[in-house]
């Protein structure tokens, strides 16, 4: 496989004891924690200079698990994530469960995303509940396009630093960031 110096299951034990990693997602690399700990989240929010409440992006590792937290996914969006090739953030207004205010916008909704990238979806999996992913940089400045961007500050204040990816040398993105209208259509935020 393709983890030869990381360890899924170490990476698991530190998020299930409240810790936080710098990590490589289907974008860009991100901040990432249990993103059902309000102390994690706080953690996070404190290392990136963040208003607490903000809100944040959240990683799932598939469909079934989103349905977990979002009882109900409208089936035009279920079509979508499956077959959109590109990462689409989908923000989700109602029948939220499970998932603490601190890890939602103001107005109660959250940001979730179905990771594409193999170790993304590996590590969701085994730790079995969606992960905190914000950009890896202080709250105001760009992104990181790539590993050799992050800030030692951003690097000394995570519990982990995924080694996997770190030599990629193409910039990552963002996501594109959607949401249903209030008439049921595809509203882009962010393309």
């Amino acid at each position: 496989m393709f983890l030869l110096r990381d360890d899924i299951s170490e990476i698991v034990r530190l998020l299930e004891g409240g810790g936080i990693i710098c990590y490589p997602t289907d974008t860009i690399w991100g901040i990432g924690c249990d993103a059902t700990n309000e102390a994690a989240i706080a953690r996070v929010s404190n290392l990136k200079g963040r208003a607490p409440d903000k809100g944040y992006v959240l990683l799932v590792s598939s469909i079934e698990m989103l349905k977990q937290y979002v009882t109900k996914v409208h089936p035009r969006l279920e079509t979508l994530l499956s077959f959109h090739q590109r990462p689409l953030t989908v923000v989700y207004e109602r029948n939220i469960t499970g998932l603490p205010a601190a890890v939602r916008a103001p107005d109660g909704s959250v940001a979730i995303r179905v990771a594409q990238d193999e170790f993304c979806r590996e590590l969701i999996s085994a730790f079995g509940k969606p992960i905190v992913s914000t950009s890896a940089n202080k709250s105001g400045e760009p992104y990181p396009p790539t590993f050799g961007a992050i800030s030692s500050e951003i690097l000394g204040g995570v519990d982990y630093v995924v080694k996997y990816r770190q030599d990629d040398k193409e910039p990552g993105e963002p996501s594109s960031i959607a949401k249903l209208d209030r008439h049921q259509e595809l509203e882009f935020i962010r393309d």
